[in-house]
């Protein structure tokens, strides 16, 4: 029998503006992989044939930095103007680490406990945009830094310590566990469930090993979904909003599945919510999207707000940045309003 789900409405202007204030309650830890994105922009037309290679090289004529993964999402939540956030995480002792920590700053936020490793590398997606006469725009395989080794067993304790310490201050603890050899290692993960147990609010984003966790709000995607409780098929929206309920009961937490241009649905038990998406005309950017919906739903969250309508605000935060191409961007208290009526 499929789960039977009611629908919310998209906010308007007024319900928005009743919400806000939540956002200056908020008190929000982060732990997660924080990373670098760069942009090398190439001017094609200031391209000649190399003489020693038969290549045409690459003219860089401008770079650009943007806080990527959970520093993407640390971004948006300070985008928020929530009462606090503290970010913690580790980088490497390279100059990956030193930009991440400009680009961090620049947006007004703490790296007071971000911890550095001499072993570790900077996780650093540099993306080469090649542009020529026309406006066509070509993106070259990515150049990837990131990590093939566990965290060493002092990096790991520091950040259980910073963890232990950041829980004692804040309402929502946010988790961005998204790679392999990410700082998410499995001490840290029974760890983030230890103090789901004893109540202290979690909100999961995992792309792989949500179905690890237990007595937490655990976030996937419709596909992240699927592939972790079935047999990652495409599912109808009855079978997600069942799925979504299956998630709650087995956390006995609040549950959400994103659905991309569907919304997402929040489930608390068998009760389940679709909270529609908001209308956006293209061209739109999915990348860093479900970030933001972390982070809007995460400030919401800590600020008094139920799930639900938590949730819708998350739509509205995810509205903003799919409109910002080519870059990860965040969404403000005044592009909300701007966007709802």
């Amino acid at each position: 029998m499929s789960t039977v789900y009611t629908t919310a409405q998209v906010l308007k202007k007024e319900e928005l503006e009743a919400l806000l204030p939540c956002m200056d309650r908020a008190k929000v830890a982060l732990i997660g992989d924080l990373c670098l994105d760069v942009y090398w922009d190439a001017d094609m037309k200031k391209s000649e044939l190399s003489r020693e290679t038969p290549h045409y090289p690459l003219p860089v004529v401008s770079e650009r930095y943007s806080p990527g993964g959970a520093a993407n999402a640390a971004a948006n939540i300070k985008a928020l103007c929530p009462a606090s956030l503290r970010v913690i995480g580790v980088i490497g002792r390279d100059w990956r680490g030193m930009m991440l920590k400009q680009a961090l700053a620049e947006h007004g936020i703490s790296t007071d406990h971000i911890i550095e490793d001499a072993h570790r590398v900077t996780n650093t997606y540099i993306k080469p945009m090649r542009h020529g006469i026309s406006d066509v725009v070509y993106e070259d395989p990515r150049i990837d830094f990131e990590n093939f080794d566990s965290l060493s067993d002092e990096t790991e304790q520091r950040l259980l310590n910073a963890l232990d310490e950041a829980a004692d201050a804040c309402d929502v603890i946010c988790v961005s566990d998204q790679l392999k050899y990410g700082c998410i290692t499995p001490r840290i993960r029974q760890h983030l469930c230890e103090l789901g147990k004893a109540g202290k609010t979690v909100l999961v984003d995992s792309r792989d090993r949500g179905g690890e966790y237990r007595c937490v709000t655990w976030k996937p995607n419709e596909v992240e979904a699927s592939r972790t409780f079935r047999d990652g098929s495409e599912l109808s929206l009855d079978a997600l909003a069942a799925l979504c309920a299956q998630i709650s009961q087995i956390n006995g937490r609040t549950a959400l599945t994103t659905l991309g241009k569907h919304g997402c649905f929040v489930a608390n038990g068998d009760r389940v919510t679709l909270c529609p998406a908001c209308h956006v005309e293209p061209p739109i950017d999915f990348c860093g999207a479900g970030d933001t919906f972390l982070s809007g739903f995460a400030v919401m969250l800590a600020g008094g707000a139920s799930a639900v309508d938590a949730a819708r605000v998350a739509n509205l935060c995810s509205a903003v940045t799919i409109q910002k191409i080519g870059i990860t961007g965040t969404a403000t208290r005044e592009e909300l309003l701007s966007t709802v009526h």
